[in-house]
């Protein structure tokens, strides 16, 4: 059997691609016994097909959910190099905080002790309540009205047994 025993038409010959595969189909109806058992391999080949066409949607979503889990997987490691690295500086920022109350303590401690003997009201100033609220405010970051409240009155203590103990002025010669 061939396009002319069909009875089709022939395509135009300046479509070479159809008439290619026309002539294709018609050999594969000729090999097949005809029209009638070329109808009856297709319908056998359908359920082939559908079960390849859902082979290949099950592999697709198989694929996109091996994508979102990638996406999901980037994105949750990159909060947790963020969630490092935010950790990381409030490490640094602690530490510092904990060296600088260490270094203004030492220094408040060795000036109020190498005062003390000459002006004993600085060195009560300076390793009394402001100590204290000096290093809670750089170890500790916060500070309370109590403790503005000591530091005031032990300066006010401090002043004013400074100015009571003040030894009298030498006579103008």
């Amino acid at each position: 059997m061939n396009i002319d025993d069909a009875g089709i038409p022939r395509p135009s010959s300046d479509d070479p691609v159809v008439s290619a595969g026309l002539e294709v189909a018609m050999k594969w109806g000729a090999a097949l016994g005809g029209p009638e058992q070329l109808k009856v391999a297709f319908e056998a080949l359908e359920p082939q097909l559908k079960r390849e066409h859902q082979l290949r949607l099950k592999q697709l979503d198989s694929q996109r959910e091996a994508a979102r889990q990638a996406a999901d997987d980037a994105r949750a490691a990159a909060e947790r190099r963020a969630r490092d690295a935010r950790e990381q500086r409030q490490h640094t920022f602690r530490m510092a905080s904990l060296y600088a109350g260490v270094a203004v303590s030492v220094a408040m401690l060795g000036a109020g002790v190498f005062v003390a003997k000459d002006v004993w009201w600085l060195a009560t100033l300076l390793c009394g309540p402001s100590l204290i609220a000096l290093v809670k405010i750089f170890v500790l970051r916060r500070s309370d009205a109590g403790d503005v409240r000591s530091v005031s009155r032990a300066a006010r203590g401090a002043t004013n047994a400074a100015a009571q103990a003040q030894p009298p002025l030498p006579p103008v010669p």
